[in-house]
């Protein structure tokens, strides 16, 4: 059996980006569930669809918390690198259309 390659460590975020970080992939995840492209039972997506309110205000929060700490800039190089590292491209492909299979 193979070692699992190392993951590239995570950037210094500020806790504040780390919590915007975290509710954000909660929330691709969740969209991801409710995508009707992707799943297979509305019973999942319905589910989905109830938790997404409680994420969505959470990354409300994450953000009003940044902001009123002052920190009024989103670093995208930076985040872009921690949502790379925790897997957000592969998390963000679920949530939109698949390839098109009549090319």
């Amino acid at each position: 059996m193979k070692p699992l390659p190392e993951l590239p460590p995570l950037p210094a975020l500020t806790r504040a980006e780390c919590e915007l970080v975290d509710r954000y992939l909660e929330v691709l995840d969740l969209v991801g569930r409710i995508n009707p492209t992707r799943g297979t039972h509305t019973y999942t997506a319905l589910r989905a669809a109830q938790a997404l309110v409680g994420r969505a205000t959470a990354l409300r929060d994450a953000l009003t918390l940044m902001h009123d700490r002052g920190e009024s800039r989103l670093h995208a190089t930076t985040l872009t690198r921690a949502l790379r590292v925790l897997d957000g491209e592969r998390r963000a492909t679920r949530a939109t259309l698949p390839p098109d299979s009549e090319g």
